[in-house]
């Protein structure tokens, strides 16, 4: 019984992954056409990323672009008008049995070259779904160096995990996860 239970489960995530990736077919596009050569990276993380969702699970972007406004507020603006053209996509999703939103996290490349704690997880879930210029590639690969330089290691317990950065790290140790 057990094992039909993981088939049933199998199936039940590859047809989730599937209905994901259709939707993320069609973001991609949107965002394209609305960012235009403006766009220099889009990436899913998160459980979309990582092939593991739920039918409730968020859509976590990563967009990347040039010429952003300044400030989150202004930048969700901006991103609100694709929201809007893919709310019938989303709809229909939810007709589906798919009830997900889009969460996303905007960054110029500048942005992204100083660093952020986001990047952590990235380095091992992220799924690039757009990155002409490698813009996102490089960033997570200069990351992914510095790990292994430090000897970090994402440890988990369960289904949750932390980051043990610098596991031979003594009190007054200074260390910079983003050098430049």
């Amino acid at each position: 019984m057990a094992v039909r239970r993981s088939s049933e489960q199998s199936r039940t995530t590859a047809r989730l992954v599937s209905q994901y990736d259709n939707l993320l077919d069609t973001v991609l596009k949107a965002c394209k056409a609305h960012y235009g050569s403006r766009l220099a990276a889009l990436a899913v993380y998160g459980s979309v990323g990582r092939a593991t969702p739920r039918a409730d699970s968020d859509i976590d972007l990563l967009l990347v672009a040039n010429d952003l406004p300044d400030g989150r507020i202004a930048r969700v603006e901006e991103f609100r008008a694709m929201e809007d053209r893919l709310r019938p996509l989303f709809e229909t999703a939810a007709d589906l049995g798919i009830h997900t939103r889009l969460a996303p996290i905007f960054k110029t490349p500048r942005e992204l070259r100083l660093g952020t704690p986001l990047l952590l997880d990235m380095t091992e879930d992220a799924r690039i779904l757009h990155d002409p210029d490698r813009c996102l590639a490089d960033t997570l690969d200069r990351l992914r160096d510095r790990l292994r330089e430090l000897g970090s290691k994402r440890v988990w317990k369960g289904d949750e995990w932390y980051w043990d950065l610098k596991p031979d790290y003594k009190p007054g140790d200074v260390f910079d996860l983003f050098p430049q």
